[in-house]
């Protein structure tokens, strides 16, 4: 239900403003003077503002003047019994929405107050999807490990030296690899991100590099790599540990040279690309394994950047946790939660092996959820790794039956050892000392799934 002030110092133009708006299922509060008009506007929200031009204490214009400063998106529509075109024009080149005369016309108040509130839900709806497609969210934190990176982005980031940023799922190496992009000389460029391990090895050289047309069957026209993309901007190199060796080569050339060509072509493009890499893998083990090069190694981490996994940084939960619920909060048009002190310490005491995206999804299911304030309590309902981290006792107490315990443990480990391994299942059956087949089988038994 939206929510409408009427700040006017006649009563009987509120009662009669009020009794029509109440009619059409708004609800309406009311002020009788300018200077309890702003007072209500600096301490509440309102969907629109309905705003005298004459009244004492604080006039209409005053009043719009000071509020709209301070809530800029909200809308105001000045009503007077005085008014004339030069006043109208005034008001609007200080922020109203719309002017109308007393007595106003019925259906001239309906459709301008619609109007205005079509207007406030529009601008509410695009906040939210800037900030979904946002390329700077904060790195938010101030344990000592990220006030490091903080530093060390900002004495990097407007250099061309390449990066390669580690550490584990989860913990924000992309959102490290576009305020390194942000704060660049390239920050007018693009940022072209490739998901190295998300792309079949035979794939992965036509999506850097392009193709020509005929270069293989189902290449039916030209296509521009993300190299070319990147072109004066920075490419991000996810996941670069799970790269073939074949393609890694070509990155090689491309990194020395400056130059690509692309597939089934044999022209040389040059291209000006900065370029980030990250992985979660150890690439020293990689290299003595002979599944990463060393000299692109050498050539990609001029400067090394590791991300440290939320376990190591317990104490900015609170403040990410804040920022989640706000996020969230907006993005389902609620009203921002508050989580109490016992709620965090908590949330403190979880393992967090997904990190970052493990507690925001907490923190989500915790809003959804949750009552008007988390509590502990609700911790404890509704996240269900919460207890096996917390208390043996409370972990044995959800169950009667030995089997039933023996399952949740073992689905518990399996998901731990695949999130660990990016969810590589041949590695992690080796690490399990199990056949394949047998982890694929438990896999489908426990309906486990990658995030």
């Amino acid at each position: 239900m939206a929510k409408i002030l009427i700040v006017d110092d006649e009563r009987s133009i509120r009662n009669t403003l009020k009794e029509i708006l109440e009619y059409e299922k708004y609800k309406v509060e009311e002020a009788v003077d300018g200077a309890k008009g702003f007072e209500m506007i600096s301490n509440n929200h309102y969907d629109v503002v309905l705003l005298d031009i004459k009244m004492p204490k604080m006039d209409g214009i005053e009043v719009l003047e000071k509020a709209a400063a301070e809530n800029p998106d909200t809308p105001f529509i000045m009503i007077s019994g005085h008014g004339t075109l030069e006043t109208a024009v005034e008001c609007v080149k200080k922020g109203a929405y719309d002017y109308l005369q007393k007595p106003p016309d019925l259906n001239r108040l309906l459709i301008t107050v619609r109007n205005a509130l079509d207007k406030s839900t529009l601008i509410t709806e695009t906040k939210v999807l800037k900030r979904k497609v946002s390329k700077s969210r904060d790195i938010v934190g101030e344990s000592p490990a990220i006030k490091k990176i903080l530093a060390t982005i900002e004495r990097v980031a407007p250099t061309d030296a390449r990066v390669l940023v580690t550490g584990d799922n989860g913990t924000g190496k992309e959102l490290v690899a576009r305020w390194l992009h942000e704060k660049s000389n390239r920050s007018k460029g693009p940022l072209v991100e490739l998901n190295c391990a998300a792309i079949p090895a035979e794939l992965i050289e036509s999506e850097m590099f392009g193709h020509e047309k005929g270069a293989f069957t189902s290449a039916i026209k030209q296509r521009i790599g993300k190299f070319e993309q990147a072109n004066g901007g920075t490419l991000f190199l996810d996941e670069i540990g799970d790269m073939d060796l074949s393609a890694q080569a070509k990155v090689l050339r491309a990194l020395q040279e400056g130059k690509i060509t692309r597939v089934g072509g044999d022209k040389e493009i040059k291209v000006d690309v900065r370029v980030v890499a990250a992985t979660n893998k150890d690439l020293l083990a990689e290299i003595d394994a002979k599944h990463f090069r060393m000299d692109l190694y050498h050539r990609l981490s001029v400067i090394l950047l590791h991300v440290p996994s939320l376990n190591d940084r317990k104490n900015d939960i609170p403040l990410l946790s804040d920022r989640f619920v706000k996020e969230i909060c907006e993005d389902y048009g609620m009203p921002i939660k508050i989580i109490t002190p016992s709620a965090f310490e908590a949330l403190g005491q979880f393992d967090y092996t997904g990190n970052i995206r493990e507690l925001r999804n907490i923190i989500e299911r915790l809003v959804i959820l949750g009552g008007e304030k988390i509590t502990e309590e609700d911790v404890n309902n509704y996240v269900s790794n919460a207890v096996s981290a917390k208390s043996p006792k409370l972990l044995f107490d959800q169950f009667q039956k030995f089997q039933d315990f023996k399952e949740y443990m073992e689905r518990m480990f399996i998901e731990d050892k695949l999130k660990k391994n990016s969810w590589n299942v041949s590695k992690t059956a080796d690490i399990l000392d199990i056949q394949r087949s047998h982890l694929y089988n438990k896999i489908e038994k426990y309906d486990l799934k990658r995030e």
